[in-house]
């Protein structure tokens, strides 16, 4: 099987889904490098296209057996004739011709060969279109009916989502393939249970857009200050928008000037660090496809506090405490609870790294090329032509 995954959400500052991609794409290298029945005869081709941006050499080095197809591009004009005269055609810019074709947004790239996959993660940009922006805003709504309908699969990322989708873009259930996060390859195991004398502070992981609910974070962080005076710091870690500026002013102003710490968009590295210190991490969005930094939190043992909305109850399942999206009272309160009650955050710890065992990467993997052949017409694999297209 040839395919052509589109790797361009994974170029730059790579949140919740550029993190997808780069794993989905690790690990279904990882499963031909194990010699997986379901991955023979891979052969994996990454799609960038930008300006600017390239891959990075670390990821270049972790993607070793796929290969790049980088194009400098510019990002939004080629985005525009896509998304709406769907031209040019995939191979015409790439030179091969593709068994499968895979989209890492809702709507399809335009191929003239194989079949053709789109991604959708949620719907939230159907409901409330003024909680997103750029192309998210302009051509999704619009278009992802349309784009659904044509796909020959439609992948997503949780049993909520494909719920919504059958509901909302009248997907029959045999064409959609959930393939869920698994724990990033960056965390190697839970971290050092915290001494009961240092609770850590309270940490947010996730870009600051309106479906974060950070208002109501920021509401439930001073009650808690309030009621607990000497409550930890609370810790904004994420890409930063424009919605995020009278947010940002908020915690720097009185009462919150100097609790709260805005750090903006964090890498692999610093985001361990601030886990580390964490007593507890928070995510009360209006709506999750997923959720990632809750599994996230698990999988190091860090006790989580959600809302009770989209996707979340079933990610954190019985191991964290989750409030209603609009209960500043009862948010403050489960943050309370768990960083003054020791016996309560170390059986959250047990429960979340159970819970989080349940996630995996190479599951996940083997079952999307399940989805994928399963779209093929039988014996049906093309060969790339060799092109020198490398790079």
């Amino acid at each position: 099987m040839h395919l052509l995954l589109d790797y361009r959400p994974a170029l730059r500052d790579r949140t919740g889904v550029g993190e997808w991609v780069h794993q989905l794409a690790l690990n279904l290298l990882n499963l031909k490098a194990a010699g997986d029945p379901a991955a023979a005869g891979l052969e994996l081709t990454l799609w960038t296209s930008s300006w600017r941006d390239r891959p990075t050499p670390s990821a270049l080095r972790e993607l070793n057996g796929a290969t790049f197809v980088d194009r400098r591009v510019p990002v939004r004009p080629l985005t525009w004739a896509w998304n709406r005269v769907g031209w040019p055609p995939i191979e015409a810019l790439t030179s091969r011709r593709f068994d499968v074709v895979h989209s890492t947004s809702p709507l399809l790239l335009p191929a003239r060969s194989g079949r053709r996959a789109c991604t959708v993660y949620d719907l939230d940009f159907l409901a409330h279109p003024d909680r997103t922006r750029g192309e998210m805003r302009r051509d999704f709504p619009k278009l992802v009916h349309a784009h659904a309908a044509r796909a020959d699969l439609v992948v997503t990322i949780s049993e909520y989502s494909k719920r919504q989708i059958e509901a909302h873009l009248h997907v029959a259930p045999e064409r959609i393939a959930v393939c869920r996060p698994g724990v990033p390859s960056w965390i190697a195991g839970p971290l050092p249970e915290r001494p009961a004398a240092a609770p850590g502070h309270v940490l947010f992981v996730g870009t600051l857009e309106p479906r974060k609910n950070v208002p109501v974070l920021l509401a439930a962080y001073r009650a808690l200050v309030e009621r607990q005076p000497s409550a930890p710091r609370l810790v904004l870690a994420g890409q930063l928008t424009q919605a995020a500026e009278a947010w940002v002013a908020e915690a720097q102003a009185p009462p919150l000037k100097g609790r709260v710490v805005v750090e903006g968009y964090v890498s692999n590295e610093r985001r361990a660090e601030l886990y580390a210190g964490a007593g507890v991490v928070v995510l009360p969005s209006l709506d999750e496809g997923f959720g990632l930094p809750v599994l996230e939190a698990m999988a190091l043992g860090i006790p989580v506090v959600t809302s009770n909305v989209g996707a979340l109850p079933e990610v954190v399942g019985d191991a964290g405490i989750m409030v209603g999206q609009a209960d500043v009272s009862g948010l403050a309160g489960a943050l309370e609870r768990v960083l003054t009650d020791p016996a309560l955050a170390c059986r959250m710890r047990d429960a979340g790294l159970s819970q989080a065992r349940r996630f995996s990467w190479p599951a996940s993997a083997r079952a999307l090329i399940g989805a994928y052949s399963g779209i093929l017409p039988r014996g049906a694999t093309r060969r790339p032509p060799r092109t020198g297209t490398r790079g």
